[in-house]
């Protein structure tokens, strides 16, 4: 697809190429249609999850992207190692970057930020009524921040992963994680009892990179924009 107006036209030639940083894993695969659309085409094996490389060009030479982890996409936009990226709004959440300005919603990665836990204690007592309580999560600032809202001061137990072992293995009462299906939670044995947000993946932009090339940076998310079918 073939971009509806060029780059060039919004901005002079970069001494070295913006860079794009993506996220591996789930979330990559549904990026490919939309970077098509916004006519963006990076070399083939950026997609290929057992390709060793980490930046790509692309059919622009003023545009490399990176493959990073889901979490380093903000980092990495945010400290300006790279001027663009995309990453879900679970990650921003977390975060809090001040850096970071995230113009759209690119309506993918649908998911949803909740709390689980043991289908057998689901229930049992009145979560309003906790003082305190132990969360396994990887999300640790939202965990605190969703659980300190509601007067309930939360321990948390920081894991990259596997949180559904956390509960009936006594690590944990609660988890805080990411549920798109919620078959892994089932097979699990544990149950959704809370919607802390719903999650979609944002552009995100370097907001030093926005005020030092507007037309430049505001021409790639031109390009997102008209990919989105959005106008204005």
């Amino acid at each position: 697809m073939t971009a509806p107006y060029p780059l060039q036209a919004f901005a002079p030639e970069r001494s070295a190429p913006l860079i794009l940083a993506l996220p591996k894993g789930r979330i990559l695969a549904e990026c490919g249609e939309l970077l098509e659309r916004a006519g963006i085409r990076p070399a083939p094996d950026y997609a290929d999850e057992a390709s060793r490389r980490l930046r790509f060009p692309t059919d622009h030479a003023e545009l490399d992207v990176i493959r990073v982890r889901s979490f380093d996409v903000a980092t990495f936009v945010a400290f300006g190692a790279a001027q663009l990226g995309i990453c879900g709004a679970d990650v921003l959440m977390e975060f809090d970057y001040s850096e970071i300005y995230a113009p759209l919603d690119l309506g993918i990665g649908h998911c949803r930020l909740s709390v689980a836990e043991k289908k057998e204690t689901a229930g049992s007592d009145d979560p309003n009524r906790w003082s305190q309580v132990r969360v396994a999560t990887k999300y640790p600032n939202i965990a605190r921040r969703y659980y300190a809202a509601r007067g309930i001061q939360a321990e948390v137990v920081t894991l990259n992963g596997s949180m559904e072992l956390a509960p009936s293995l006594g690590l944990a009462r609660v988890i805080v994680d990411l549920v798109a299906t919620g078959n892994t939670l089932k097979a699990n044995g544990l149950v959704e009892t809370a919607v802390i947000a719903p999650i979609t993946s944002r552009l995100i932009v370097n907001r030093t990179a926005l005020k030092t090339e507007p037309e430049l940076i505001g021409a790639w998310i031109a390009r997102f924009r008209a990919a989105l079918g959005e106008t204005g």
